[in-house]
């Protein structure tokens, strides 16, 4: 019934994509993009419930008095040390407050909240992706439903935590000590679009293939990726469900501390002050406790309506348009579907042509993928993933096959026991007849010639190719369970068939691809100042592009992260007075 009901909106559709200059964008996204514009111009524009009941008559000065009584308790245990040091800077008044300044009365303030609601459910239908397997999702139709129960939770939460840090930064709120609560905000983004990552690298599906293949010339060009492998699924999921979640909820828990203990940041004054002394009175006002009116507050009863509301849309959103799941590409669907391809790439191995054999390290010690920008970090951690892609792909496979096959043991003996240069000879001879093969009856029939043992080999790896055991005999050269698919996806990703899936699916690089997903589904629109470096012509066409790109988000990262200390960026919220929509009824009230 699940299946059923979620397959009324059909979203496996192929996508519909618009250009603009170097933007390519899918309608899917345009459309996500434009809900989150639209919900935050809502936030600004719609009046706030309650903007206009009257304030509490209750006083700082008397919760001063409170929280001084609280935190002088003469004791010299530890504990209470402790104790009252957290009392110090956590009163309760503060930790779980009943009140709130006078002018949080908008929208704006409602998406912290509404992001925590949504990263709550994140978790719970991770730990119910997690409790059926790696892989019931797949299989089942309960679990296709809570996949896509957990990627529309990544959406909103996603989408919220970027509305979030819009509302923030027009409000300057990183004003009054309060930088530190800024920088954690913008790490957890961070780290939320790691886990979003890692979480695509772990469907094992073609989505995931893709990804994986791509992103780690990304990831081996700053050196990490000999210890952080993406096409190494089961590490994936190692960091996707257990490592990034704990930095992730330590980071929210640390912000949601600084928040409670800083206070939320005081609205911009409606005029911007002039002068070098009015400019450090209002420094010193933003960095005091707001010792304003205020207005009830409830923090239980608004966290529960969140999660309430975010589960009502992840639910109707998951029943209506499910989730993507493209099946993985195998080896065995490779052979099948495009064997002269196949024939091609297993000579482009044995010959060492293809782009594994040239690739560099971790893999080996080729040059064609090392980048360099005044030094290169791939080089640095040298061969960690050892890959000989003649050996790997098809001689140490075939090997393992041939104990029923005479007529290939043979083959594989004359080969390996023969001189490079005979080795090159047969093997152009073949690679020049695969122009010209013909096909019948489901069979391949290449025109005769001196090819010495290369077709038997070809055409053997070709048969246990359609047959799954090449499949089998790539993941049981690891010497443990099999969830490391670094030499099926290498082997796949040297042909052609590979990345012509991906380039249907708008998944390419110069597709803006890493923002997009399969079919109508939204993809992860928040990657654009990734992706943007892959379409600059100068960025582009440089053998460095992932380095570069690597780098230039990183600074742009640190720049966002950096904004309370640079002068210009930190003003820009008094220039464009965004503040004056978001304070409008407490400037309002205190004309």
């Amino acid at each position: 019934m699940l299946k059923t009901i979620s397959s009324i909106i059909n979203m496996d559709n192929p996508g519909h994509y618009y250009h603009w200059s170097i933007v390519t964008i899918s309608a899917a996204n345009l459309i996500l993009i434009f809900l989150m514009v639209l919900v935050f111009l809502l936030a600004l524009i719609l009046p706030f419930p309650g903007s206009k009941t009257k304030f509490l008559e209750e006083t700082r000065e008397i919760e001063h008095e409170h929280d001084h009584e609280m935190s002088t308790i003469k004791s010299d245990m530890w504990t209470a040390k402790i104790r009252n040091l957290w009392l110090r800077f956590l009163p309760p008044n503060k930790l779980i407050p009943d009140s709130q300044p006078a002018y949080v009365s908008s929208w704006i303030y409602v998406f912290g909240v509404a992001t925590l609601a949504a990263l709550f459910m994140v978790i719970v239908s991770g730990f119910a992706l997690a409790i059926g397997g790696v892989d019931w999702w797949h299989t089942t139709t309960l679990g296709h439903f809570f996949n896509s129960i957990h990627l529309w939770s990544v959406e909103l939460f996603m989408a919220f935590m970027v509305i979030h840090l819009w509302g923030k930064f027009w409000m300057a709120a990183w004003r009054g000590k309060r930088a530190l609560t800024w920088i954690t905000g913008v790490l957890a983004f961070l780290i939320s679009v790691i886990a979003a990552f890692t979480g695509y690298l772990s469907q094992q599906n073609f989505d995931s293939q893709w990804i994986a293949t791509n992103g780690k010339d990304a990831i081996n060009a700053t050196g990490i990726g000999a210890f952080f492998n993406l096409m190494n699924f089961g590490q994936m999921i190692t960091w996707h469900i257990v490592l990034i979640p704990l930095a992730l909820v330590a980071l929210v828990g640390g912000h949601i501390l600084l928040v409670r203990i800083r206070g939320v940041s005081h609205p911009l004054p409606v005029k911007s002050p002039r002068g070098h002394q009015a400019k450090i009175a209002q420094k010193i006002a933003d960095e005091k406790d707001w010792t304003g009116p205020k207005r009830k507050y409830d923090i239980i009863k608004e966290g529960t309506f969140a999660v309430v509301v975010v589960f009502l849309l992840v639910f109707g959103l998951s029943l209506l348009l499910s989730s993507p799941d493209k099946p993985p590409v195998t080896v065995q669907s490779w052979a099948n579907i495009a064997p002269a391809d196949f024939m091609g790439t297993v000579v482009s191995e044995l010959n060492g042509t293809s782009e594994t054999a040239n690739y560099g390290p971790p893999y080996n010690n080729g040059t064609h993928n090392v980048q360099t920008i005044i030094v290169s970090p791939q080089l640095f951690s040298g061969i960690r993933q050892p890959i000989d892609s003649a050996n790997t792909f098809v001689i140490s496979p075939l090997t393992k096959l041939s104990i029923n096959n005479p007529s290939l043991k043979i083959a594989l003996s004359e080969y390996t026991s023969s001189s490079n240069s005979t080795k090159q000879f047969w093997l152009k001879n073949y690679s020049d007849a695969l122009n010209k093969l013909s096909f019948s009856n489901n069979k391949i029939f290449v025109p005769n010639g001196n090819y010495g043992p290369i077709g038997v080999i070809v055409s053997s790896e070709l048969d246990y190719a359609r047959s799954g055991a090449i499949d089998t005999a790539l993941l049981a050269q690891q010497p443990f369970y099999g969830s490391n698919y670094t030499k099926p996806l290498l082997f796949l990703e040297d042909g052609s068939y590979f990345s012509s899936l991906a380039q249907k699916e708008h998944l390419i690089g110069t597709q803006w691809g890493v923002m997009n997903e399969t079919g109508s589904y939204p993809g992860q629109p928040w990657l654009w100042l990734y992706t943007l470096w892959y379409q600059i012509p100068s960025f582009s066409s440089s053998a460095n592009v992932d380095l570069i790109a690597i780098l230039m988000t990183l600074v742009s990262t640190i720049l966002l992260m950096m904004i309370p200390f640079i002068p210009v960026l930190r003003d820009i919220p008094r220039y464009i007075p965004v503040h004056k929509l978001i304070y409008r009824s407490w400037n309002k009230s205190n004309k």
